[in-house]
């Protein structure tokens, strides 16, 4: 595609304001719009009053997860709580995804697996065009199995594939199969990798990762419930895949980069290392040094939203914290 005609692309994903366009003319039709899976609607609520000033979304797999980087957040971005006042998962009635909104940033679960990650997608694209959102940028915050890469050390997306290395996700529609590429953001990549810094207890890789539809036989495990291949045949098909630049595994990438970029919108995956897949399956690592890792990528994403926002970026805004 030519620089001309991704110019045009893009223009066609938003509005002269930099809103999200929907790619569904009968939403504008309806109505109103339920946003069944986060307990919220366009009739129910004024959505534009509620997250109009939202230009980060953070996801991540676990509730748990997520409210801490909710808390983590706003003491970094120094965001002030009214008096007497706490963090509310706005999504609690839903009993699906949970959803915290500090300031600019919109904080929530997505769940596991591409299933997930997809419908929360499709309400949250829609909720920022509801609430007429100016140029949001989406971040996954996750953990993954490396490929060359040992534990507790940060991959940033620049690709997705899928277990058989295609580029797009495919979504059987109306019994047609319909490809959707899973492109992201290279540059935002990039500048996410330069917030790195030498005293960081991790280092940084910006590669292609393989998104599967399992974490078992999908990711070529040897230790599930099922297994009709050797070892070698394992690590063989991992050092195939390696050489092609795939240097981590999960399981939302493909999707999420498939529909930030159907929406035109800016989007990055930034995971955590659990262990590295040439040198064993199992995540066997203490439970309290796993939590000390999941922390890593919100201190990388944490760093661009500051930087975003004309903070400084290596001190928190608030040093005692709002719990």
């Amino acid at each position: 595609m030519s620089s001309g005609d991704k110019r045009e692309e893009e223009d066609n994903d938003r509005f002269p304001d930099g809103a999200l366009r929907l790619r569904n003319p009968h939403i504008s039709e309806m109505e109103q719009d339920i946003l069944y899976h986060l307990a919220l609607g366009s009739g129910s609520h004024d959505l534009q009053e509620m997250f109009s000033d939202v230009r980060f979304v953070c996801m991540g797999g676990t509730p748990k997860r997520m409210e801490q980087f909710a808390y983590y957040i706003m003491d970094e971005i120094g965001y002030k709580l009214p008096a007497g006042t706490t963090l509310l998962d706005i999504s609690f009635q839903s009993y699906r995804y949970s959803m915290y909104k500090v300031g600019p940033v919109l904080c929530f679960s997505h769940g596991m697996g591409i299933p997930s990650v997809g419908i929360l997608l499709h309400e949250v694209i829609k909720l920022m065009y509801h609430a007429k959102c100016r140029d949001p940028i989406f971040f996954r915050l996750g953990t993954c199995g490396g490929i060359g890469i040992e534990g507790g050390n940060l991959v940033i997306s620049e690709s997705a594939v899928d277990g058989l290395l295609q580029p797009y996700l495919e979504l059987p529609v109306l019994g047609q199969m319909q490809r959707r590429p899973a492109v992201l953001d290279r540059q935002l990549a990039h500048d996410l990798k330069n917030l790195r810094r030498e005293d960081d207890p991790f280092t940084v890789t910006v590669g292609k990762t393989m998104c599967t539809y399992d974490f078992y036989e999908g990711q070529g495990r040897l230790d599930g419930a099922f297994c009709d291949y050797t070892e070698e045949d394992k690590l063989a098909f991992l050092r195939k895949i390696h050489a092609e630049n795939v240097v981590n595994m999960e399981m939302e990438s493909l999707c999420f980069a498939a529909l930030c970029h159907h929406a035109g919108v800016r989007g990055a995956v930034v995971c955590v290392t659990l262990l590295n897949r040439l040198h064993g399956d199992q995540v066997s690592t203490p439970k309290e040094v796993l939590n000390k890792w999941q922390e890593y990528p919100q201190m990388l994403v944490a760093r661009y939203i500051k930087k975003a926002l004309g903070l400084p970026v290596a001190v928190p805004q608030r040093s005692h914290p709002q719990v």
